[in-house]
């Protein structure tokens, strides 16, 4: 009996001694991981230190894209200016051979001993050359002759009865019109037919024999 109390008061002493130990040990640890995430934590020096470098970086960023905006604007205005100084020449290249006969017509003319003929038919060639250049071109002659009228493509000059040509169709065409590229350029001025004559009825009569009396 006396030796158990022995071993009893023997192995007391061991425990107690090492609970101190576990304690510093855990203190130690977690004064470690507090300063090791104070250390992973920036200062307000170092936030304030990046959030300068990415406002700078943003503003160059932006500076960027505005050059290159303006950049492009210039270029397009660039652009347009060189279509719209070159777009007309293509028709004058084509026009030229037009411009070489023509002289070459007026020359012809002032020859001795001209022949009329000869020169009328030099001008009907310099005349379908000039119009297939035109069509080369997109330009489209409108020609209504016949044709129910279009407000869309013809004027109207005047209306007239007749007999023959259906009420609201074309019975002369006093001047042709042009569309280029399907956009009209100068519409077709015609003269529309009213269709028949309607008779006068005896009131109408009297009324104009009377006027004319």
């Amino acid at each position: 009996m006396k030796e158990s109390e022995s071993d009893t008061q023997s192995t007391e002493p061991e425990v107690t001694a090492n609970q101190p130990e576990n304690t510093e040990a855990s203190a130690e640890k977690n004064a470690a991981e507090t300063a090791s995430e104070t250390a992973k934590e920036p200062t307000l020096e170092e936030q304030l230190a990046a959030a300068k470098e990415e406002a700078a970086a943003a503003r160059e960023r932006h500076l960027r894209a505005v050059a290159d905006m303006e950049n492009f604007r210039k270029r397009t205005i660039r652009e347009k200016e060189e279509l719209r100084s070159y777009a007309s020449s293509r028709v004058i290249e084509d026009l030229l051979p037009v411009y070489d006969n023509l002289g070459l017509g007026v020359m012809a003319a002032k020859a001795p001993n001209a022949d009329l003929k000869t020169l009328l038919g030099g001008i009907e060639m310099v005349v379908t050359q000039f119009k297939s250049a035109l069509e080369g071109n997109g330009l489209k002659q409108i020609d209504p002759t016949g044709a129910a009228f279009d407000p869309n493509l013809h004027e109207a000059l005047s209306q007239q009865p007749s007999d023959e040509v259906p009420e609201g169709q074309v019975i002369n065409v006093i001047r042709v019109g042009y569309s280029l590229n399907g956009r009209l350029l100068r519409p077709a001025s015609v003269v529309v037919s009213g269709g028949p004559a309607k008779a006068e009825t005896a009131g109408q009569a009297a009324d104009k024999a009377a006027a004319e009396g």
